[in-house]
């Protein structure tokens, strides 16, 4: 590729000397040391050339919200579409042939909010009950698994269940251990199709994916009780478009699929390992949890069932700080927009920055989530890091100023998961389940360190899995 000229008002251009690679090689490697290096040598807005793509990265937090509100000249959705059709192989959501279909399916997440979203929570925290149960109430004496596959197990198949409904089969758990297991391979190839490598250099990635589409074809669909509205209005949706084959409408129920549990089952297991690493905070939120079931005169046990309303989730403070220290922690995703036209982008304090038709522009939450200035001792595990006087921290600072945004482990502004509430009390009804049902201990002593082949992407996996410890508690304790 031949070198791009810089016009007036540009930032600096990271070129690197490999034709169309560019930076690709070593951004992949440790984007978050590359970008600190280069902030370092060239402030906090520069240009990177990566495979053929021209990415602006805002480093600045106090400049994000000139980029966030810009929704207009920076887009998102187009480049999120196109990603999308291309991994989970469903037609472009183009406008001439699918006129209004995006915008449809965008206004279908009110389902995933206010009083729609008390009803598929409280589905949700049945189905974790009943699997919880289902996988673990013979575990009278120690019983010992793999974290990151219990999580997994337990996730995916809670949030199948709550949002497709239960398989009748008698073998029911079965077929969706079959969907999970071919899930989690498809899942392995997910950076690289992200990455726009041809699913055919992918080994059996390809096969698999069809294989999982197919489970979503029509006819199997209706076999499943009890789906969510969500699912439900969604497939309504689908059949307004001609179009739109058999095929193309199951391949977009996976997407949805992987859309809920991608990031969610990841979340789970560094939000779990993180608390069983510190005795402190296991104790800290068990007796939170004991005490909330006091309070409103429930039972623990696996056969009581368990009811928490949306106010009850939301006061369990320590809870919910732990679990954002742990998205802190662990979430590397990379908000990107590209700009719909040449203009120029402007910032606090009188800064410009000159934007060609095409380019990217990109914010890299991970950075402001360590940055030892924002978060003192950033690379340490806080469980109580949100809590304030007993009550939820909402003002973070840097150099002395309040900032807007601290913790963007949903991405922002337009770009933002709308299923985010529902991934949140999810996360907080496993480990409430797990922790007023179960004692709970690691039963080996090594580190678990982030995998960087997700970087920009989301939740970061592990890069081993680890073995832990389970049993009833006694319900005297």
């Amino acid at each position: 590729m031949t070198e791009v000229t810089r016009k007036t008002g540009e930032p600096p251009l990271i070129n690197g000397w490999i034709p169309y690679l560019g930076k690709a090689l070593i951004f992949r490697k440790d984007a978050f040391k590359f970008l600190l290096d280069q902030q370092k040598k060239l402030g906090d807005i520069f240009t990177v050339h990566i495979a053929g793509r021209y990415i602006t990265f805002i480093m600045d937090p106090f400049q994000y919200v000139y980029v966030i509100r810009n929704s207009k000249q920076l887009e998102f959705h187009e480049f999120a579409n196109k990603m999308a059709s291309k991994t989970f192989d469903y037609p472009a959501l183009s406008k001439g042939k699918f006129p209004d279909l995006k915008e449809n399916l965008h206004r279908i997440y009110q389902y995933l909010q206010g009083k729609p979203l008390d009803i598929i929570s409280d589905h949700m925290m049945k189905n974790l009950q009943d699997i919880f149960e289902w996988k673990c109430s013979q575990a009278t004496d120690w019983e010992t698994e793999k974290m990151y596959k219990f999580c997994c197990s337990v996730m995916f198949e809670a949030s199948f269940v709550t949002l497709y409904g239960r398989v009748p089969a008698a073998d029911g758990h079965k077929v969706i251990s079959e969907i999970r297991d071919k899930f989690i391979k498809f899942d392995a190839s997910f950076p690289y199709l992200a990455a726009n490598i041809p699913i055919e250099l992918l080994g059996a990635t390809k096969k698999v994916r069809k294989e999982l589409i197919h489970h979503f074809l029509l006819q199997n669909m209706t076999k499943w009780l009890g789906g969510s509205k969500v699912v439900q209005a969604r497939q309504d949706i689908f059949e307004k478009y001609e179009l739109l084959g058999d095929y193309d409408k199951a391949a977009h129920h996976f997407a949805f699929l992987w859309a809920s549990v991608g990031n969610t089952i990841p979340a789970t297991f560094w939000a779990m390992y993180y608390l069983l690493r510190h005795p402190e905070a296991l104790a800290a939120v068990r007796d939170e949890i004991d005490h909330l079931l006091q309070s409103t005169g429930q039972k623990r046990g696996p056969t009581y069932n368990i009811h928490l309303t949306r106010e009850q989730l939301d006061n369990l403070v320590y809870l919910e700080s732990a679990l954002n220290e742990s998205l802190r922690m662990c979430s590397s995703s990379m908000n990107i927009r590209i700009s719909q036209e040449d203009f120029v982008l402007k910032l606090e304090g009188n800064q410009e920055v000159v934007l060609r038709k095409g380019d990217w522009i990109a914010l890299y939450p991970q950075i402001l989530h360590m940055d030892p200035e924002v978060y003192e001792d950033p690379k340490e595990y806080k469980f109580d890091r949100y809590i304030e006087n007993g009550k939820k921290k909402t003002t973070f600072y840097k150099a002395g100023r309040k900032l807007k945004y601290f913790l963007m482990p949903f991405g922002s502004g337009i770009s933002m998961c709308p299923g985010r509430f529902l991934a949140m009390n999810e996360m907080k009804m496993f480990l409430f389940i797990l922790l007023s049902h179960f004692d709970v201990e690691l039963a080996e002593n090594k580190a678990v360190r982030l995998d960087n082949s997700r970087m920009g992407l989301g939740i970061l996996l592990p890069d081993v899995d680890i073995a832990f410890r389970y049993k009833l508690r006694s319900l005297r304790n």
